[in-house]
């Protein structure tokens, strides 16, 4: 049986400043982003909420 919770060991958790580099998000999105989900998010998260213009 697996206690690792909902998150789980395997979830990777990212700088949003980092993601938006990597991805070259415009400024706006970041901080769009940022607002949505602070300074850290699941990568999971950022690859489904992302939008690039």
């Amino acid at each position: 049986m697996d206690d690792a919770g909902p998150q789980g060991s395997s979830e990777q958790i990212w700088s949003v400043f980092d993601f938006a580099r990597r991805y070259r998000l415009a400024k706006r999105e970041e901080n769009r982003l940022l607002m949505l989900y602070g300074p850290t998010a699941s990568l999971r998260d950022l690859l489904a909420n992302a939008q690039r213009h």
